[in-house]
């Protein structure tokens, strides 16, 4: 009996596995940007469907992570070290705002199809469309369901425009938001964000560890 529940439960592993890194793939390959999208498509593509094999979030994260290392070359680094130097720009631009970094661009997962999100914090919900209309940047806007705690939710707007001949993905959160992040759809802990003090730091360890590594 002990033996038989021992197989099942490496089966179940080696299932979530194999999904993990499926789910990673789509995302690398096909420009999925959700995560339960995307397992849920690679577990069609398996024809795996019982719930215990799905992985978690942080399980995708961590096979998407290992997929570019393996699969995206030098290339990667050129992609991500271009939106964070844009992130950077687009930071110092709308200093007015408090405004964070977040998202895969952060996170190190981007890829060519990844937008650069940030986070802008004002009480004023119409101030960010103003300062954007003032300085002639047409903008999509949209709005975006965030959670602020595991009991609250807070639906916000969101502006995309293209800079750079890039997306930027901004969403406008109350002021109060800037001490306590929202949620992380990927594990549930508050979002990893970054100002524009530690970006310049984050990207200067960049170039460190790019001269150390090089030939």
């Amino acid at each position: 009996m002990h033996r038989a529940r021992q197989h099942a439960e490496s089966q179940t592993r080696e299932r979530r596995h194999r999904l993990a890194h499926e789910a990673a793939r789509l995302m690398a390959e096909g420009g999925i940007r959700d995560y339960h999208q995307a397992k849920l498509k690679a577990a069609g593509r398996l024809g795996i469907h019982d719930d215990a094999s799905l992985p978690r979030n942080t399980e995708i994260e961590d096979a998407l992570r290992e997929y570019q290392r393996l699969f995206a070359g030098a290339g990667h680094g050129t992609q991500l070290r271009q939106r964070r130097e844009a992130g950077l720009r687009a930071l110092e631009f709308l200093h007015g705002f408090a405004p964070r970094l977040c998202g895969p661009v952060l996170d190190g997962t981007a890829d060519a199809n990844s937008p650069v999100q940030l986070q802008l914090h004002s009480d004023d919900a119409d101030a960010v469309q103003r300062f954007l209309e003032e300085h002639r940047i047409p903008a999509e806007s949209r709005m975006r369901r965030l959670r602020l705690d595991r009991e609250r939710t807070l639906d916000v707007p969101v502006w995309v425009f293209s800079a750079e001949g890039l997306t930027f993905d901004v969403a406008v959160l109350p002021y109060d938001a800037l001490r306590q992040p929202p949620l992380s759809s990927i594990d549930e802990k508050p979002m990893r964000r970054a100002s524009a003090a530690q970006l310049r730091s984050l990207l200067a360890e960049d170039e460190i560890r790019g001269y150390l590594d090089s030939p």
